[in-house]
């Protein structure tokens, strides 16, 4: 028996697939627990051309995260922090700080995707990483200066 799977099903396939199982087990389980439907050729182009349309989506959103991504390259951000002896920075810059400072550029970034290990504590140039989804990173160039 042929089951179109709606959702993941563990040791069997993942969302979408059509997978072959017994009959007892597609028609006592899959087909009444609502994890599948019966096989049919309509279904299947149904199934096919959602999958066309979904990826056909995703490269799209891929190629605006690239654009995006080369427009963060090409961004500088500067942010003022208070210094005491020595040039220690009095707190830190984290990424909400990037974000906000970004937000004042007109560029909108959300601080969960800007990768810090940790918050800058020191003056100067630091590269930052920007996760943006979809394998797609950016570098962006933070300038810690006195205030």
């Amino acid at each position: 028996m042929q089951i179109i799977l709606r959702q993941d099903v563990d040791n069997l396939g993942k969302s979408g697939e059509v997978v072959n199982v017994r009959d007892g087990y597609g028609r006592n389980f899959l087909l009444p627990q609502g994890l599948g439907v019966l096989a049919t050729a309509k279904d299947v182009a149904r199934v096919e051309h959602e999958k066309r349309v979904i990826a056909a989506r995703t490269a799209k959103e891929k190629r605006e995260l690239e654009g995006q991504a080369s427009k963060l390259g090409a961004a500088s951000v500067s942010i003022a922090r208070a210094v005491g002896d020595e040039d220690k920075l009095f707190g830190s810059v984290t990424s909400r700080d990037i974000a906000e400072a970004l937000a004042e550029q007109q560029i909108a970034v959300d601080a969960k995707k800007i990768v810090l290990d940790e918050p800058i504590k020191t003056l100067g140039m630091t590269e930052v990483g920007v996760k943006l989804g979809h394998g797609v990173t950016a570098t962006l160039k933070v300038w810690v200066v006195k205030k």
